[in-house]
């Protein structure tokens, strides 16, 4: 079993890098995002000897240089220096929290309505119905042609080797709700997790949830990994069974 020190310590490890993003590791990781999913710098993972000054600094001059002009950063309880009160200081906004949760495979036991279905996606007419779902939910440009195939083909090697998958979910056949996966180290990340606001409170969310722990078990994983938004969906993952480990705040900053 997965021990709490584990767990933080694959939360802490956990970044995620768009496809055609850039990225930067020095006093914190900075990620360049792409302009479909609205651009702007993300930064976590905060290890430095320096003082909480002197990381933002560095933070804001990698933005201006990816001619950026919003920086994102995450805080965590394991980062060192702490920067949130330099952020306050500086005007950024706290704009989020999310809940580190995780729960062992074993003990998952998720109630499934009728009428809700989930697959795992792999091929490209499902890829589209997974946009169509991420493009409302998460405010971000569609994929064209070109950006589909390249999406399923990510998707395609991830599942060939073990390493990740994306679940679609269905009410009454129509696709509106999603998530994703990425097995690491015995940990199975759950990601993305996208619901069409008019499906919403009709159990598509723990569908898609259901399935995502269901194939990760196959693929040999033992403890699924999320950081849930606290404003929605931690509170339906905390009734699954989902113990909490803390919290991250998320601090929008304009340069």
């Amino acid at each position: 079993m997965h021990t709490t020190e584990d767990i933080l310590r694959a939360s802490a490890a956990w970044v995620w890098f768009p496809r055609d993003s850039a990225q930067e590791k020095s006093d914190l990781q900075l990620v360049r995002y792409p302009a479909r999913f609205g651009g702007g710098v993300r930064g976590s993972q905060v290890d430095s000897t320096a003082d909480a000054a002197a990381v933002l600094d560095r933070a804001v001059e990698r933005t201006k240089a990816w001619s950026e002009t919003r920086l994102t950063i995450w805080t965590s309880g394991s980062d060192r220096p702490d920067l949130e009160d330099e952020l306050r200081r500086r005007g950024a906004e706290h704009f989020d929290t999310v809940a580190v949760l995780a729960l062992p495979l074993e003990d998952a036991r998720i109630e499934v309505p009728e009428g809700v279905t989930a697959e795992v996606v792999r091929t490209l007419a499902q890829v589209r119905e997974v946009d169509s779902v991420n493009v409302p939910v998460w405010e971000q440009q569609p994929l064209d042609e070109e950006g589909l195939r390249a999406e399923l083909a990510e998707i395609q090697t991830a599942l060939a080797a073990g390493a990740g998958f994306r679940v679609l979910g269905r009410l009454d056949g129509r696709a509106v709700s999603t998530g994703g996966c990425t097995v690491v180290d015995g940990f199975t990340r759950l990601w993305g997790a996208a619901t069409l606001e008019a499906a919403r409170g009709r159990g598509a969310y723990r569908t898609v949830l259901a399935e995502r722990l269901r194939v990760s078990a196959e693929l040999g994983a033992r403890t699924a990994l999320v950081k849930g938004r606290v404003s929605t969906s931690a509170p339906i993952l905390e009734r699954a069974g989902f113990r909490h480990f803390g919290d991250e705040r998320g601090y929008r900053l304009t340069v």
